[in-house]
């Protein structure tokens, strides 16, 4: 069963950037298609960037061509680098795992949620 621990979350000014990190143990990590979400305040939590199984990356419309999603299957990591950020993308962000399709319109979450960690944009 995967866990997950993020970081890397911080307070930002518009327009700068930030990389978050997620870590997952287990030794399966790299047979999931890997996702990060972000919840704000009063809002569902959203799917942001999917990255396949073989590395084939997805994003929602509002952080395409912003931020961009990888994976290191020997360090059990899968990372968001965001940049260009704006006061929107102020929320808590999640990871989390799919054996689907690895397509945003596909991904659905199936590991139990980590702590999440805190992006705050804001001038």
């Amino acid at each position: 069963q995967l866990q997950f621990v993020e970081s890397g979350g911080g307070f930002v000014q518009p327009g700068g950037s930030l990389r978050l990190s997620c870590a997952a143990s287990g030794s399966i990590f790299a047979s999931y298609n890997m996702g990060w979400y972000r919840q704000a305040p009063g809002k569902q939590r959203e799917l942001v960037a999917v990255v396949s199984r073989g590395s084939v990356s997805d994003y929602a419309d509002s952080v395409k061509g912003r931020f961009a999603i990888s994976r290191d299957n020997a360090k059990n990591t899968v990372y968001l680098q965001m940049n260009s950020l704006k006061a929107e993308d102020t929320a808590v962000y999640y990871c989390n795992a799919d054996s689907g399709y690895g397509s945003i319109t596909y991904f659905i979450a199936r590991v139990s949620w980590g702590q999440g960690t805190q992006v705050t944009v804001s001038s």
